[in-house]
């Protein structure tokens, strides 16, 4: 059986599905190709279930690419505001939980209903459980497929949008398909690798600190790449096998092995600031006391086991603020696609127009979201990524 369309998109994730709905609305016949048995796997279990879909502050600044110029032209005409619209028309209630992260307050489920919504009044047709097995290009480009339950297909379309993710995630269906596909029409990919991990810590340093697992504190996380310093001041998680929570997060997106990571513990604070008082007894009861005004109780008891002066003279107090501002860690590794929230890396950049999505090399051939080489910040920018990539393809079809 042979269905003939405007446009394929590969892929019911974020971007595929804002791709449809802007092809559709402009007449297009689209038809989405689903493998999972439902869309939107990866919505449904964003943002602890209430998926933080989109960010107020969105900027170029905010994403990781070889080409920190690609995302602006995308960014610019599809925003935030945009997407605000499209869930206020829907009366999907929301808010912003901090750093201008926007939240559903009920469900994500919410932004996956108003998606398919939108599909549906778009006229587009949505094909789930359809596994792809061979793409060709012979004037259309002919998707072959076997669809659970009615044999195979073969889908026909002067054009073709690859919007199927990244790595991230593996149990909810995630492959490296796209950056195949991409192989297979001579794109060039850049390596991709774990972001928005947690981070791994050695033998040493986790037989310190990791039975301290569930203590959270304010950090600022920074590591030197080659466009500067990355620094990043939110909350840090320790686990059983290292660290976590959105500071580390954020770092890791940068970290490349064996970089060090510095962390500050207590940023603006200064730890031994009760001793420039002459009459303040230098003692590690003081200290202690201190440091449980500024630190969780457990990390800075913790922290003056291993650290604490052995002489408490002004320059080993100096040491030890300035080990507590500079942590460094060289960590072991990431905990993988796994536990990584998204992919970096991709198809290249240079391979697309940054209007359009469509490659440069063979048109009619279009990758857009998170199988690109455009990776936000933790905070609702891979999803701000993922509807203006989307839509600025689904504009062009």
């Amino acid at each position: 059986m042979t269905h003939s369309f405007d446009a394929l998109i590969l892929g019911g994730g974020a971007a595929g599905m804002m791709c449809a709905i802007e092809a559709g609305k402009r007449g297009r016949r689209v038809a989405v190709l689903e493998h999972a048995d439902r869309l939107g796997k990866k919505i449904l279990i964003s943002g602890g279930g209430r998926c933080n879909f989109t960010n107020l502050h969105c900027q170029p600044e905010n994403f990781l690419s070889s080409n920190p110029h690609f995302a602006k032209s995308a960014l610019a005409r599809y925003t935030p505001t945009d997407f605000i619209a499209l869930v206020e028309k829907h009366h999907i209630p929301y808010h912003e939980k901090t750093l201008g992260q926007l939240f559903c307050d009920r469900s994500a489920r919410d932004i996956l209903a108003m998606l398919e919504a939108e599909c549906h009044d778009a006229n587009v047709t949505i094909f789930l459980q359809t596994k792809i097995q061979q793409v060709e290009r012979t004037g259309d480009f002919m998707v072959h497929s076997k669809i659970a339950g009615s044999g195979n297909a073969v889908f026909r379309a002067p054009a073709l949008v690859v919007a199927t993710g990244g790595l991230s995630i593996p149990k909810i269906g995630a492959t490296s398909f796209g950056y195949d596909l991409a192989r297979q029409f001579g794109i060039a990919i850049r390596d991709p690798w774990p972001a928005l991990v947690p981070l791994r810590l050695g033998f040493e340093d986790c037989s310190r600190y990791c039975d301290l697992a569930g203590v959270s504190t304010e950090v600022i996380a920074s590591t030197i790449t080659q466009d500067g310093t990355q620094q990043f001041r939110e909350k840090m998680l320790i686990t059983h096998r290292g660290l976590s929570g959105p500071a580390i997060l954020q770092i890791s997106s940068y970290w490349q092995e064996p970089q060090t990571i510095l962390i500050d513990l207590a940023p603006a604070r200064e730890l031994t600031a009760v001793f420039r008082d002459r009459k303040t007894p230098r003692t590690l009861q003081t200290l202690r006391a201190e440091l449980r005004n500024l630190l969780p109780q457990r990390l800075a008891d913790r922290w003056l086991d291993l650290h604490a002066p052995t002489f408490w003279t002004n320059q080993a107090l100096a040491d030890l603020e300035n080990q507590a501002h500079s942590w460094a860690i060289s960590p072991a590794g990431t905990e993988g696609y796994e536990k990584a929230e998204v992919t970096a890396g991709g198809v290249a950049t240079d391979e697309l127009s940054a209007k359009t999505m469509e490659s440069r090399k063979v048109p009619g051939l279009f990758f857009i979201g998170e199988v690109v080489d455009v990776t936000g910040h933790l905070g609702g920018f891979n999803f701000q990524w993922a509807w203006s990539s989307g839509a600025a393809a689904g504009r062009a079809l």
